[in-house]
């Protein structure tokens, strides 16, 4: 292998907002590199504006006109002397025609190539790369399909329930449940148009449905030298709307066979792209513990803290380090796994209103603290939670010696996160938590289907109202009780000082 060119970074541009630009930023500054925030007008008073060395601001608020904007995010870049890019994850993480800008530029992208984000950002692409290395694939076509009788006829040869998904999807669109041959050419041409109209792209596939899957992605990390390594599994699968909600690390199902196992496999999917950087490789899980490649998403995971807290490695500095041509600080024998730790989501959502975003000011804003406790968040009391973007709020992680230390902690942080003006998902996370389904480590994908129902949370709150109104009576009755012996006390001085004068 040819020797890699050592490249020096004093300054990166974060082409992102909220708490995972702040996120980025605080591992640059202990590395001692200079930061440069971006921002649209909305975000103009945000803490990761005031925490960066210079600020620069790239639009109005859409999206559309400020952090998706090549130019302005590679003008801020050259204007500031920044090196490098990091786009944290979202807008422009996994943009191939982005990764090549930047490349064509002279700068440096903290990422994988935009040849490894095209091979899997298409899911017929990454499956077709992976097939020779025997990962396992839910059974189903590994090739685009769009005439309706062929694909009715495969569908029939996997066996119903199937599962039409989008190849450049994600977050659910595109992806239609079938569960007879009756419902197809309906579902098809459903799943077929929400592709077009949410990626540009009509290409769909279909593989046979797992109906009780878990959702299990291992972290992987990799350098220019050729070394790539995986840093162990994380739990996700308790999703609303397909998206992750909680999410855990080390899963509670995996023997230490099975991980090696899944790791070995992820870090086969990585060299089938050549990959550098983080990155993270998704496996479905059926129920006898069969795990079958999913994709991959080309980025650092919004859940990446869980993986940090058990094994101590700080991925974005490790990010920072590879993209400067170094060699991975760690080899997989380095590697263990130290206690269990767990994230929530606190987005300003209400979950008894089908988690709609409830967007408003954050009248009371007041994060948890204290042992195995962190917060990645990027508000402050008496801002607003702008309706131009993801509604998440913060992440709330807590790490603990094992599984149920680690849930007992982030219980009681959840139960110290003061937050008002908005309603969130924490109430929804803490009756996860509570719920023997998740205590047991029973559950799947489908966990709010089978286990929530929005009164849940009303009965929550009733029975935490006359929990507080019994405390605050014992309270009362206790006051009373002090008192009387005090005044009874008081009494029997006074009398003992008037026999002691006479």
């Amino acid at each position: 292998m040819a020797k890699i060119a050592k490249k020096e970074i004093k300054k990166i541009l974060v082409a992102n907002r909220g708490e995972i630009a702040l996120r980025v930023m605080r591992s640059a500054r202990e590395m001692g590199i200079k930061t440069v925030a971006v921002f649209s007008t909305a975000d103009r008073t945000s803490p990761h504006v005031r925490y960066a060395d210079e600020a620069v601001c790239i639009g109005p608020p859409p999206s559309s006109q400020s952090y998706l904007v090549f130019d302005n995010i590679i003008g801020a870049a050259k204007a500031t002397g920044a090196q490098a890019i990091h786009p944290g994850y979202g807008f422009l993480s996994e943009n191939p025609a982005f990764a090549r800008r930047v490349r064509e530029e002279g700068l440096i992208l903290i990422g994988p190539s935009p040849e490894a984000m095209e091979m899997m950002g298409s899911k017929l692409a990454a499956k077709d790369a992976v097939k020779k290395y025997n990962i396992p694939l839910v059974p189903g076509t590994d090739y685009a399909i769009t005439d309706v009788e062929k694909a009715k006829k495969i569908a029939a040869d996997v066996g119903f329930p199937i599962l039409i998904k989008a190849s450049a999807g994600g977050g659910g669109k595109g992806m239609r449940i079938v569960e007879d041959a009756s419902q197809f050419e309906e579902m098809m041409k459903l799943a077929v148009s929400e592709a077009i109209s949410s990626f540009g792209d009509g290409s769909v596939f279909i593989e046979r449905y797992v109906g009780s899957p878990r959702h299990i992605e291992v972290q992987v990390m990799g350098d220019l030298h050729g070394n790539i390594v995986h840093l162990f599994e994380r739990e996700c699968s308790v999703q609303r709307r397909h998206q992750k909600v909680i999410e855990e690390a080390p899963s509670s199902v995996l023997t230490p066979e099975l991980r090696n196992e899944m790791g070995r496999c992820a870090v086969q999917v990585a060299k089938a792209c050549d990959y550098v950087g983080a990155g993270t490789v998704e496996f479905l899980m059926d129920e006898n513990l069969n795990f079958f490649f999913l994709e991959m998403n080309t980025r650092l995971q919004v859940e990446h803290p869980v993986t940090e807290l058990i094994t101590g490695i700080d991925l974005v500095k490790e990010q920072i380090r590879v993209a400067m041509g170094e060699e991975l600080s760690f080899k997989q024998e380095d590697l263990t796994i130290n206690g269990h730790a767990v994230e929530v989501r606190v987005y300003a959502e209400d979950p008894a209103n089908n988690f709609l975003p409830d967007i408003g000011k954050l009248t009371t804003y007041s994060p948890p603290q204290g042992p195995g406790i962190r917060v990645d968040d990027g508000f402050e009391q008496g801002m607003d939670i702008p309706i131009y973007y993801d509604p998440m709020i913060a992440k709330l992680v807590a790490h603990g010696k094992d599984r149920k230390e680690a849930i007992e902690r982030m219980i009681r942080a959840i139960d110290e996160y003061k937050i008002t003006g908005v309603t969130t998902t924490l109430s929804f996370c803490r009756f996860v938590l509570n719920h023997e389904a998740f205590t047991g480590g029973n559950f799947d994908t489908h966990f709010v289907k089978a286990h929530f129902l929005p009164e849940f949370l009303s009965s929550q709150s009733d029975d935490e109202a006359e929990i507080a109104a019994i405390i605050a009576l014992t309270a009362q009755a206790n006051d009373r009780k002090i008192l009387a012996q005090t005044h009874q006390s008081d009494q029997f001085r006074r009398s003992k000082w008037k026999s002691n004068r006479s």
